[in-house]
């Protein structure tokens, strides 16, 4: 059974006119000005998923500042879960500097999604003190019905490219210490923080509650990142995410393949363990 636990959709309106969603919204521009960003919908994601293999997929938007176009996104979100209940799961994405991102969260788990994210900060400055208090009536509620939330991370060094934010590792340790009792996804691979489980003192126990998705890493790491990051984080707390429709799953289990990883693993990777946090059912002979 595979699970993808990091995929976008968009409703068909921003899909066409994309370009009127780029004048006030300049993370969005960043991203999905050039028009060969690809977005789809939730007939094309379930098509893609029949096509390489994937039995359900977590969906979501993205972190708008408008709110009005926040909950349009995230309405889309709920239509496409109620059309595909079997092969989607949402989550409601916000943007924690929006005026009413705590009761839209509110109003979307109220309605059926399953979690909130990918939370993304891309302000100056990454994951600052005034973001991860901003936050905190989401992971309130998230935290009492046990409910995950993904926050977009990346690596702080390397090369540049669109969506790299100027998070930090202390940044996104902070965040995980802050709130020790959610249950948090960190996408990208958490921009490598696990490594930092090494250390004797402290840090196994902040990131208990931690998982890193995979999401992007055919464009960023050589395939040993999966064998290293299970050994370091854990084989339990390794998710599989595609970022789709930016990469296909294809090219994840090309890298996958490549790492060796005994069977069980692997199991654990591509759905047990998503299914496990999203509490749904995990049919093991369906992989």
């Amino acid at each position: 059974m595979i699970i993808d636990i990091h995929t976008h959709l968009f409703p068909g309106d921003i899909r066409e006119k994309r370009e009127n969603y780029c004048l006030d919204e300049p993370s969005f521009a960043l991203l999905y000005r050039d028009p060969k960003s690809k977005m789809i919908g939730s007939d094309e994601i379930v098509q893609a998923m029949d096509e390489q293999g994937v039995d359900i997929s977590v969906v979501f938007g993205f972190p708008w500042l408008n709110l009005d176009t926040c909950k349009r996104h995230n309405d889309y979100i709920l239509e496409s879960v109620s059309r595909y209940p079997n092969r989607l799961v949402g989550f409601s994405c916000v943007n924690p500097y929006t005026n009413g991102a705590e009761d839209e969260v509110q109003r979307c788990l109220k309605a059926g999604l399953s979690g909130v994210g990918e939370l993304a900060l891309y302000q100056e400055g990454g994951i600052t003190e005034d973001a991860v208090r901003r936050i905190a009536p989401i992971m309130e509620q998230c935290g009492e019905e046990n409910l995950p939330v993904m926050f977009h991370t990346n690596e702080p060094v390397g090369h540049k490219y669109p969506g790299k934010t100027d998070n930090t590792l202390a940044q996104i340790y902070h965040l995980v210490k802050t709130y020790g009792n959610n249950t948090i996804i960190l996408a990208h691979w958490g921009g490598g923080v696990f490594f930092y489980n090494l250390l004797k003192k402290e840090v196994g126990g902040v990131l208990s509650n931690v998982y890193f998705d995979t999401a992007a890493s055919p464009f960023l790491y050589n395939p040993r990142i999966y064998s290293l990051a299970m050994e370091l984080a854990g084989e339990d707390r390794i998710l599989f995410g595609t970022d789709y429709p930016l990469i296909p799953p294809q090219r994840y289990y090309r890298d996958i393949d490549s790492a060796g990883l005994a069977t069980s693993a692997r199991r654990k990777l591509l759905g047990k363990n998503a299914a496990n946090i999203l509490s749904i059912p995990y049919n093991e002979e369906l992989l």
